[in-house]
């Protein structure tokens, strides 16, 4: 999650012997989920101005170089947002078909803790972990 995403909400206090995923921990994970998508779609916005705005012929082969490499970064950038606003897009879609929160590998629940640091995370840490090992022995 980025900086501004963690910021951005209070951790969720659990009740003894409440119901996993029940509706205030949805409620709170849609909101941390909508926030970080539309932080995400402004830095978009920013980025296609910066680079209409900025965009300039510099005579000199040296500024050009500079600017291309600033703008390959930056889209590169927007690439990776991208992708993680897409798997934004599928944990509110799994919230509304109430899988959210679920391991889509063993089907155990993925905890509050995890999906606050990663909010769209699909697998809990043993199957993460398991995933990890087998592409750490492909290499």
């Amino acid at each position: 999650m980025s900086s501004s995403q963690e910021s951005s909400f209070t951790p969720y206090k659990e009740v003894d012997g409440e119901e996993y995923m029940n509706d205030k921990q949805l409620a709170h994970f849609r909101v941390i989920l909508e926030n970080w998508r539309d932080n995400l779609m402004q830095e978009v916005d920013r980025t296609l101005n910066h680079m209409q705005d900025d965009a300039a012929s510099f005579p000199d082969p040296n500024d050009r170089a500079t600017q291309e490499e600033e703008f390959t970064l930056e889209l590169r950038t927007r690439d990776r947002e991208r992708k993680l606003l897409k798997k934004i897009k599928q944990s509110i879609e799994d919230m509304d078909k109430d899988d959210y929160g679920y391991c889509e590998s063993c089907g155990t629940e993925i905890g509050i803790r995890r999906l606050e640091a990663r909010p769209t995370a699909t697998l809990c840490i043993d199957c993460k972990t398991l995933v990890e090992i087998r592409e750490k022995s492909r290499v």
